[in-house]
């Protein structure tokens, strides 16, 4: 895929569309790997409390889901959920992602959640008020899409990365 110089190839997938994939399809298919990991993480340290070592599971974590999503958009641009959705992570060229643009990406991706940890931790806010500040957060930055050219998000514009829908394939008889 190369760039057109008057307009994109592939348009920018609608906000509700990219919300669901990532809400709905991806948080299930991270929520498997991240089940596989602890298991992992228990089996190989002994651990029989998820409390116990936490700060080395939470990177451990971190690492793991930071390997899952660098791996797909590296290796062909989309997850398993992206390829459900015919939504492509490509580069602002429309070429394939590199490896640091990739780790990059996911990094920045965080901010999705981190302001409202922050807020969380710094206000003492535990359980359920936790949600208040990360749900906050989050449609905060999902708001960005409304205010960066071409819809994407600000972490796609700062690793100068872009998601695009993919065509339906054409069906054959």
């Amino acid at each position: 895929m190369t760039q057109n110089n008057s307009a994109p190839q592939f348009p920018t997938p609608s906000l509700k569309r990219r919300l669901v994939c990532m809400m709905i399809y991806e948080a299930a298919l991270i929520f498997g790997v991240i089940f596989f990991a602890s298991f992992i993480f228990d089996v190989s340290t002994q651990s029989k409390s998820a409390l116990t070592m936490r700060l080395a599971r939470e990177i451990f974590l971190f690492f793991v889901i930071g390997s899952y999503f660098v791996f797909f958009w590296q290796r062909s641009g989309q997850t398993l959920a992206m390829q459900t959705w015919r939504i492509k992570l490509v580069n602002d060229d429309y070429q394939r992602v590199p490896v640091i643009k990739a780790v990059v990406r996911y990094c920045l991706a965080w901010m999705w959640f981190l302001p409202g940890f922050i807020v969380a931790y710094q206000f003492g806010l535990k359980n359920a008020q936790l949600a208040i500040p990360v749900a906050l957060g989050f449609c905060g930055w999902a708001a960005t899409a409304f205010f960066v050219k071409d819809g994407q998000f600000l972490h796609d514009k700062l690793a100068k990365t872009r998601l695009i829908e993919l065509p339906k394939p054409i069906e054959k008889n």
